[in-house]
């Protein structure tokens, strides 16, 4: 198949665009600032590229990138016949503790807000093509060390312990509990949904749940390293997730 993917050097794109160019697909990939990418031919388009930081405080930026160009790119897709997969998030669900795709949206940030707005554009749209979004939870895995701040605890943890042999948590880690998914997973659904011909919204999770203490343990015991707990930082507490769970009823009921 011909498949575009906005976002190709970011870390699950990354992962993907590897994954499907092994697998025989003609893969073209898309980065914001060039020139608009274009659909024309293309089996599917699969849209990660965005600001994927959650303390992003400048809303022009996250509009442009993240609701605009998502809305344009949509609209080539509908003019084109083009399905399209759309990378949301659970950032959605914000300080919620139930996380069906139905339940109601409590975001907590610019970023999560922006990912909500295109859900709703999609839904209303009733476009005449596939649109599926997925909402990832903690995605963790290789090539996501240029995100710096913004990695996984697993591949932070991991260079922490690598560099100083020292694992810095947040006091009270332990009743910090997330939703981990390996990006391995990611990819495999991706490529599962390209069979599925229906458009929605799914959570693509594990539906088990790991504190971030259990985490530091788990690096600390792999990389000989000791832990350190250090105040939580107060720009946080407003905007943070102390608890995310896939539901998976829907997903598992699709496929």
């Amino acid at each position: 198949m011909k498949i575009l993917v906005t976002g190709h050097r970011g870390f699950i794109g990354q992962n993907l665009t590897l994954d499907l160019i092994k697998e025989g697909h003609e893969v073209f990939t898309y980065e914001w600032g060039g020139p608009p990418p274009n659909v024309r031919g293309m089996d599917w388009v699969i849209h990660l590229g965005a600001i994927s930081s959650t303390t992003e405080t400048n809303v022009r930026k996250i509009l442009d990138q993240n609701v605009v160009f998502t809305i344009q790119l949509i609209e080539q897709c509908i003019e084109h016949g083009v399905n399209m997969q759309f990378a949301s998030s659970a950032s959605v669900y914000g300080d919620s503790l139930e996380f069906k795709e139905h339940s109601p949206p409590r975001p907590l940030n610019h970023y999560a807000r922006s990912k909500y707005l295109i859900e709703e554009y999609i839904k209303t749209r009733n476009a005449p093509i596939i649109i599926q979004a997925f909402r990832y939870f903690n995605v963790y895995g290789p090539n996501e060390d240029h995100k710096g701040s913004q990695a996984s605890p697993y591949t932070q943890f991991k260079n922490q312990a690598i560099l100083t042999g020292k694992i810095k948590v947040f006091e009270e880690s332990d009743g910090c509990n997330r939703d981990f998914v390996p990006v391995e997973e990611i990819v495999r659904l991706h490529k599962e949904f390209f069979n599925v011909k229906k458009s929605g919204v799914w959570n693509f999770g594990t539906g088990k749940t790991k504190s971030f203490l259990d985490v530091a343990k788990e690096m600390a015991e792999k990389y000989d390293a000791t832990i350190e707990e250090i105040p939580f930082p107060e720009h946080l507490k407003e905007h943070y997730q102390y608890y995310t769970c896939a539901d998976l009823t829907k997903l598992h009921a699709t496929i």
